[in-house]
């Protein structure tokens, strides 16, 4: 049987980040400030990655939770970083498919911050979470949104969308979140340095990685990403695409 897991470039791309997102600690711990966190309260993280958002609200915020992941690695180093931070009694790290995972009892907040592909965009990921909140619950999404409007095909392929529709712009995505049926209640959006310092932390973990392993099957696709990344991100993601994490209450 097939373990599931992400692709191998995964994680030799994020090397040792903790945020597998453009949000820097700050932006982090701002977002579970301004959420208002209660001590005691119940968080499903859907797609934790390494966990530093559970692990620090926990230390943080006194708040108890479980992260769900499909990569193995992530998985093992959020649990490092739980044991590393004293919190492994509080918060616990599941290997599993983050959409088909359903809590035994609903929670407080339920989170899926840069992962909505789980529910196919937006809506469907909504749905994910409201299936796991309590009533009154909150839901935090992270999402993408552009900045600027795309000027043509190349600036949408480096932002990593198939076409214009894939992202919303940001008065768009608020819309969108009416429309499902949801009130935004706080946001807090990366800014061109978080999206730098995400970036470009991939460049030199690349680089890293292909001077200790330049025989590596994977070592010409990774020469490659590190050789036209550069200049695509900052030709056109830094300028074009923009990314937050969304607090919402259902109506």
């Amino acid at each position: 049987m097939t373990t599931l897991d992400l692709p191998r470039s995964f994680t030799i791309r994020e090397g040792d980040l903790r945020i597998l997102n453009p949000f820097d600690e700050a932006k982090l711990a701002t977002l579970g400030r301004v959420i208002k966190l209660a001590p005691g309260a119940e968080l499903l993280d859907l797609c934790s990655g390494k966990g530093e958002l559970l692990c620090t609200w926990a230390r943080d915020h006194g708040i108890t939770g479980t992260g769900v992941d499909i990569s193995t690695g992530f998985t093992a180093a959020a649990r490092d970083r739980a044991a590393e931070l004293g919190v492994g009694d509080r918060v616990r790290f599941v290997h599993g498919d983050a959409a088909a995972y359903v809590p035994e009892q609903p929670v407080d907040v339920a989170a899926c911050v840069g992962a909505t592909w789980i529910g196919d965009g937006v809506p469907g990921t909504l749905d994910l979470l409201d299936r796991a909140l309590r009533p009154g619950g909150m839901a935090l999404v992270g999402e993408p949104y552009w900045r600027q409007d795309p000027p043509d095909a190349e600036a949408v392929t480096a932002s990593h969308a198939r076409s214009r529709d894939d992202f919303h712009d940001l008065p768009g995505l608020v819309r969108l979140f009416g429309g499902c049926g949801w009130d935004l209640v706080e946001m807090v959006l990366a800014d061109q340095d978080s999206w730098d310092r995400y970036a470009a932390a991939h460049w030199l973990n690349l680089r890293r990685w292909l001077d200790a392993n330049p025989d590596d099957e994977l070592a010409p696709e990774l020469r490659r990403e590190l050789t036209e990344d550069p200049l695509s991100y900052v030709r056109f993601r830094r300028e074009y695409l923009g990314w937050g994490v969304f607090a919402l209450l259902r109506r």
